[in-house]
């Protein structure tokens, strides 16, 4: 909405943390030895680390990733 690539977004107590979710913009990747292009997305999360473990935040990054890169999978069960 606001046209920004990313950013760090500030927690407010009580929270724990808080997700920043930047713009998605065409972007040149390598794939196997290859150029091109992708939409990317930039998150950041920040977590209060008196609550949140930075290694717990980091896996639930990476489980969005996985699930933001293919959505199908939320819908299996595990």
């Amino acid at each position: 909405m606001m046209d920004i690539d990313e950013f760090t977004a500030i927690i407010n107590p009580p929270d724990a943390c808080i997700l920043a979710v930047g713009k998605i913009a065409p972007t040149p990747v390598v794939i196997e030895k290859n150029i091109a292009v992708r939409n990317i997305m930039k998150l950041t999360l920040s977590c209060d680390h008196r609550v949140v473990d930075g290694a717990v935040g980091a896996s639930f990054l990476q489980t969005l990733k996985e699930y933001l890169e293919n959505p199908v999978s939320m819908l299996m069960y595990v």
